[in-house]
């Protein structure tokens, strides 16, 4: 990989770009003073020609590394062919890539959208329109959304409704009435709100945004019963968690039980925007023709590229690496949980994983980008690591020691000042903690 010089040319075109964002951009995103330019595997590369070793991955997107050779082939190949076709009309990739979803979730049609929320909002409207349909000739209105304390599903308004910090829902209210939260885990809790009003319940299998806190077993299945018993839907949110992140296809999958829609995106089309929502039949009847459509969603090059992605960690073994690595990944945690004292819990799967703190993430975060390491802190205190699939043992390692000398510098200035509880909020937001949908 060819590295830029440190040239004065490369400053200038740093202040340059940082000046025309304050300038047009609006205000949403705090950045650090970097520019990246271009990645090749796990490192991504500064406009001065720095490394950065990724364990962020783009939140979870960039699941095969940067610039992957089979992904930039293909890409490059369809680029030349049709890079969009209206949905008015077929192309050659969204039904294998459905039959692909469908064959990997368990479930059985599919709805390709842009982006996780947009996934999140046509898994709304599809559980509405079931309900709806069942309402005919019925006078009790079933419209209720249940969702969990401490959830993320993104930005848009259903998305949003149903997000439960306040403070990604109060500046933009009123939102989507009839939604009802549900503490994480809490089956009696569950069991008080979830009746036959309820048209749907809307779980992160493991709470992402949220701190990665997984739903156990016993309230999971409390939740596929209480569902199947009021005729509402199940909709597992994996837009984060899903599609090889904890090692399996699915996380839901070691439940033993299925959702009736899931929700997915960030990885799914190697980096490009692409959705998903899956459905069994059941539900996915609630859609006809006119009833939901998207302009971008689904288009030839964007498909192809996703079929690509499944069938590299299908044939390259790649949820196999995830397993292993992420267990190399938490063992290294938990030698470095036992030397810092303010390092209070280590929770995840796969490479998914949450090193929980008793004090400010912020300056750990920083300290490392100093240091050429890309992480990422959500909640102000969890730190968390959402490497590619294709990290490999000494990419870990490495990590590892990273880390560690970032603890140990930001460690001089630590203090344990308290013990956050699961679903402890903070209003601000410091530099790389934005949550995208």
């Amino acid at each position: 990989m060819t590295k830029r010089n440190n040239s004065g040319s490369g400053r200038q075109s740093l202040a340059r770009i940082r000046a025309d964002e304050a300038h047009f951009l609006m205000n949403t995103y705090r950045r650090p003073p970097i520019v990246f330019t271009h990645g090749q595997g796990c490192r991504l590369y500064d406009s001065q020609g720095r490394a950065y070793l990724d364990f962020l991955g783009g939140i979870a997107v960039n699941a095969l590394g940067h610039a992957h050779p089979r992904l930039v082939r293909v890409i490059r190949r369809e680029a030349g062919r049709a890079i969009h076709l209206s949905n008015l009309f077929h192309n050659s990739y969204q039904a294998p890539l459905a039959r692909k979803l469908a064959a990997w979730s368990g479930l059985d049609r599919v709805f390709l959208t842009n982006s996780g929320t947009e996934a999140i909002e046509g898994a709304l409207k599809l559980a509405r329109a079931y309900a709806h349909g069942k309402e005919r000739g019925s006078s009790a209105p079933k419209t209720r959304i249940l969702a969990l304390e401490n959830s993320f599903h993104g930005r848009t308004f259903g998305a949003v409704s149903i997000t439960y910090p306040a403070k990604y829902r109060e500046p933009f209210a009123p939102l989507v009435p009839g939604v009802e939260f549900v503490r994480l885990n809490d089956i009696a809790d569950l069991e008080k709100k979830f009746d036959g009003s309820a048209c749907a319940f809307v779980v992160e299998t493991i709470q992402g945004e949220g701190g990665i806190y997984p739903v156990t077993q016993d309230f999971w299945d409390r939740a596929r019963s209480l569902a199947t018993q009021n005729d509402a839907a199940l909709i597992a949110d994996e837009i984060q968690c899903g599609l090889g992140r904890t090692g399996r296809r699915f996380a839901y999958q070691k439940f033993g039980s299925l959702p009736d829609v899931v929700a997915v995106a960030k990885p799914l089309a190697g980096g490009l925007p692409l959705g998903a929502l899956v459905a069994n039949e059941r539900f996915a009847a609630a859609f006809f023709p006119g009833l939901h459509g998207t302009t971008f969603g689904g288009g030839p090059l964007i498909c192809a590229a996703a079929l690509e992605f499944l069938t590299v960690i299908e044939e390259q073994g790649l949820m196999g690496n995830v397993r292993a690595r992420g267990a190399q990944l938490c063992k290294g945690l938990e030698e470095l949980a036992a030397r810092f004292d303010f390092i209070q819990e280590i929770r995840g799967e796969g490479l998914m994983v949450g090193v929980d703190l008793t004090v400010d993430g912020t300056p750990i975060v920083e300290e490392a980008l100093r240091r050429g390491l890309l992480i990422n802190c959500t909640h102000d205190h969890i730190i968390r690591l959402l490497p590619p699939f294709i990290v490999r043992s000494r990419d870990v390692d490495e990590f590892l020691e990273k880390f560690e000398n970032v603890l140990a510098k930001v460690s001089k200035n630590c203090r344990s000042t308290r013990k956050p509880g699961p679903i402890e909020m903070k209003t601000q937001e410091p530099a790389l903690m934005a949550a995208t949908r």
